[in-house]
């Protein structure tokens, strides 16, 4: 088996992957395109592992241990995502960012924390 073929495919779906990752704003996306990521590296060390006629099958065993780390990943960040959606109505990277970079600016923090409606009043007062 020539090691070029698995190894083109790889880095397209790697680039595929980092496109996807880099362009979008939906976080499911972003974590599909996270998934052909890791997917281009499991190609990588399966490929090289036959490639290397290896005894010990390293690049596969490796490759186990990357499939279930990604699906550990999934898990978490699908729940994250679902939680963050609940929360504020929107899966979108941009606006996600821009309201947490806003909420706190024009609100006075006190040492406990934002200021309540007397101390609002008390602030502008």
């Amino acid at each position: 088996m020539h090691l070029a073929y698995p190894a083109v495919l790889a880095v397209l779906l790697f680039c595929t992957g980092l496109y996807g990752v880099l362009a979008r704003r939906n976080a499911i996306l972003v974590l599909m395109s996270v998934e052909l990521m890791l997917n281009a590296v499991n190609l990588n060390l399966v490929a090289f592992d036959v490639w290397l006629r290896d005894t010990l099958h390293a690049g596969q065993a490796l490759t186990l241990f990357t499939i279930a780390i990604a699906a550990a990943e999934i898990g978490i960040g699908l729940a994250i995502v679902l939680m963050v959606y609940r929360n504020r109505g929107t899966s979108d990277i941009d606006k996600l960012r821009d309201n947490a970079e806003t909420a706190g600016a024009d609100e006075p923090v006190g040492a406990d924390g934002p200021a309540g409606p007397d101390e609002k009043a008390e602030a502008t007062a």
